[in-house]
């Protein structure tokens, strides 16, 4: 009970992740029990730079075990972020800052989104990859949006 107590009080002080607007998903495995195995695809804002839309796609593991969230996700991500708007700054940029986080397992697991800004080169890059406790994952997928100006509406 001591363990349980102490998982969901770690659990709490974890973070909130940043919400994502699911936009459409794929079946990959049907499942007799419990949902099936599917590609995710979410768009997330950058919350400190306006202008900026990333789409995630990712596994999420299905059956009992998913359809009860204590099934273990994939590691493997995709990601595109894009300019959708004049890019403004709501603050000063930190590198490898996190910009999203989900949980990818009950305790362990998470996969993140990081930026970071090439000055040289007038570009903001993000990086995914998940990561856990004791092992994460070498599997990344990166984005770069070059910051260009944005045409005024007529």
């Amino acid at each position: 009970m001591r363990l349980l107590t102490g998982l969901l009080g770690a659990l709490a002080l974890l973070p909130a992740a940043l919400m994502a607007e699911e936009i459409g998903e794929v079946s990959t495995v049907f499942k007799m029990i419990g949902p099936n195995d599917k590609i995710v695809v979410e768009a997330f804002d950058d919350p400190k730079v306006q202008g900026v839309t990333c789409y995630l796609s990712r596994a999420k593991t299905g059956g009992v075990k998913g359809g009860l969230g204590l099934a273990e996700d994939r590691a493997e991500a995709s990601l595109a972020c894009r300019q959708v708007g004049p890019i403004s700054f709501a603050g000063k940029l930190k590198e490898g800052e996190e910009v999203f986080r989900e949980r990818t397992s009950l305790v362990f697991k998470t996969m993140q989104v990081v930026r970071f800004f090439d000055q040289k080169r007038n570009t903001l890059v993000y990086l995914v990859y998940s990561d856990r406790v004791i092992e994460g994952s070498p599997q990344n997928a990166v984005t770069a949006i070059p910051i260009l100006p944005w045409p005024k509406a007529q």
